[in-house]
């Protein structure tokens, strides 16, 4: 049986039937997560809270998993390692436990004897709570003008009722996607926090686009069918593209969360908790919500309110 068969081209679920269900499920995901958001924080990684960044290059070939429980047991706070280069070169991530010049130097002092002699010490650099709260600052920046440079393509290329359903949907992912930092302090939010949020962005509104682009194809084609009917069409017909482009990526970043070990999982985890609200707002949440804002067909305004079909 050949893959793409294994989700049939004529499948005719009625998703805007279900579009209550999908409204409040969204809705409650969203407050809950901008609630921990508000009530729990972040656990803001090194690269936002400030402390040390070390590129160190061993004698031999790092053992990895070895020297992290060295680290660990130190108890300074997590401690990330991970090679760059060759599997001589590492580099380590470590909070600063105090601003006092003396603590830091005996930490690093401690950090040094864990790691033993022969170590070269390529750079020692010591991130400050400014430069922290001066990163913080830039990677909501990024985020937000990436939104706004989202929300204009998605304008100019359709119109403005669909640009309006993209964002919301798209900013429902990543409202999401923060609030699983929030509620799980496992995960720190770091730059990697930033690449897992602008990557859920460009793929969420990469599928809605799809959709949105198959909704315009059937106003022209289909002039006198329902919009409830021409929506349910648009999305049955891009399902089965959508379901095994995001089968073909999850599976992919299971793989790198099963036997990447920490390190990786700690970054590929969000990305795929990401993809995954990424492809149910894609599939049931953007298209249904045009029945609020209203689309043009045969030059005129057809809007369908919540308590329609």
């Amino acid at each position: 049986m050949e893959l793409y068969k294994l989700i049939p081209h004529d499948t005719k679920i009625d998703f805007v039937a279900k579009r209550r269900f999908v409204f409040a499920f969204s809705i409650l995901v969203t407050l809950t997560s901008i609630l921990a958001f508000v009530f729990s924080g972040l656990n803001f990684g090194v690269d936002f809270r400030g402390g040390f960044v070390l590129e160190v290059r061993t004698p031999q070939a790092a053992d990895v998993g070895v020297l992290r429980d060295k680290l660990g047991k130190l108890e300074i706070g997590e401690i990330y390692l991970q090679e760059f280069g060759s599997d001589r070169d590492l580099l380590i991530r470590m909070p600063a436990s105090s601003d006092d010049q003396s603590t830091q130097s005996n930490l690093l002092e401690k950090v040094k004897e864990t790691l033993g002699d022969g170590v070269e010490y390529r750079k020692i650099e010591r991130i400050g709570p400014k430069v922290g709260k001066e990163l913080v600052h830039d990677a909501i920046l990024a985020v937000v003008i990436s939104l706004l440079a989202i929300l204009m393509y998605v304008w100019i290329r359709f119109e403005w009722q669909f640009a309006i359903c993209g964002v919301i949907a798209l900013a429902h992912d990543c409202i999401v996607l923060i609030g699983l930092y929030a509620l799980v302090h496992y995960f720190e939010f770091s730059a990697n926090a930033i690449v897992a949020l602008l990557m859920t962005a460009c793929y969420s509104i990469h599928d809605t686009v799809v959709v949105f682009d198959r909704i315009r194809e059937n106003i022209a084609a289909y002039r006198s069918m329902s919009i409830v009917d021409l929506l349910n069409k648009s999305i049955n017909e891009t399902l089965s593209r959508t379901i095994l482009t995001s089968t073909t990526t999850i599976l992919s970043l299971l793989a790198l969360c099963f036997f990447g070990g920490k390190v990786i999982f700690d970054f590929c985890f969000p990305i795929l908790f990401g993809l995954a609200f990424g492809t149910f707002s894609s599939i049931c949440l953007a298209a249904p919500l045009l029945l609020i804002t209203g689309i043009r067909m045969d030059g005129k305004d057809l809007e369908v309110g919540l308590g329609d079909k």
